[in-house]
């Protein structure tokens, strides 16, 4: 009868470990601890596949053992870029948080809905992991028993999985990786915020935007900006003309923009160079203007 089915030690294992990572992650004291590494692989290069396929297939007769585990991690590779694509078409885009989130949710969901499929099952045919099948299978492969060809290829591919995934996991850990170099160029509105910009201008009149810039380049670097309204010249003050940034620092300034002519639609550019470039802007950034006449 269904309703009897043996206790799911594998799904509440898979959202144990998720909560997990998330702590691991979340928490600025532990998210700089090579456990994070650990655990966070598994998230990426695991879990949502096993999580999906413990849905689509909760008999025992669906997918044996390691046929599920070698699946799992294709599943996986092939889930986490999808997500990735979708975030990168919201507001929240491809950063960490919002990828751990996504792949927490689907994988806790995926594991309630699997462990409800299991409910409706008989208990002799729902699948589960057993400790002591398992050990029997490994013996059994050690021991050289007879296995299909589908078996040993598939033992063959997980083994080589869990190693390329071991070897991941000691090398981040263990080589140090410098990050490449960049510089942050940004504005925002005056109120310090990534919206409200001041589009709508009397001309005259003033507006503000506050202009960032950050190095990351690892050493210091020597910058010019150039604001120009339909590549005319803006007037800027001198600590904006020339900018000197030691490496790992930031500069936000605000800027008062005062248009000198009017029109619709008009490009305000925002060109940040470097020293290596003096033509070719390092950065841009670009804003769409209307000046009317004087109020």
């Amino acid at each position: 009868m269904a309703g009897n089915q043996k206790f799911p030690f594998d799904l509440l294992f898979v959202v144990g470990l998720v909560v997990l990572t998330d702590i691991f992650v979340l928490i600025p004291v532990l998210s700089e601890s090579f456990i994070r590494t650990v655990l966070g692989l598994p998230l990426l290069l695991f879990l949502p596949g096993y999580a999906l396929l413990s849905v689509l297939f909760p008999t025992k007769t669906g997918l044996e053992g390691i046929e599920r585990a070698a699946l799992s991690i294709g599943m996986s590779v092939a889930i986490v870029p999808i997500i990735g694509l979708v975030l990168n078409y919201t507001s929240f885009g491809i950063r960490e948080v919002p990828i751990l989130v996504s792949l927490s949710v689907l994988i806790i969901l995926a594991c309630a809905a699997a462990y409800v499929r299991r409910m409706q099952l008989p208990e002799d045919k729902t699948f589960g992991i057993s400790f002591r099948a398992s050990v029997s299978s490994l013996l059994a492969g050690v021991l050289g028993k007879t296995e299909s060809s589908t078996e040993k290829t598939l033992r063959t591919f997980l083994a080589i999985s869990v190693l390329a995934l071991v070897g991941t996991v000691v090398y981040v850990a263990i080589v140090p990786h410098e990050q490449e170099p960049f510089t942050e160029f940004y504005i925002l509105g005056p109120d310090g915020a990534a919206t409200n910009y001041t589009t709508e201008y009397a001309q005259g009149e003033s507006g503000t935007v506050i202009v960032g810039i950050a190095n990351h380049e690892h050493r210091a670097v020597n910058y010019t900006m150039d604001v120009r309204l339909e590549n005319r010249s803006l007037q800027l003050p001198e600590n904006l003309k020339q900018i000197k940034l030691d490496d790992n620092t930031t500069l936000e300034e605000p800027l008062e923009i005062t248009p000198s002519f009017e029109g619709k639609n008009m490009e305000l550019e925002f060109l940040l160079f470097n020293e290596t470039e003096k033509r070719v802007p390092y950065r841009d950034l670009h804003l769409w203007i209307n000046v009317t006449k004087e109020a």
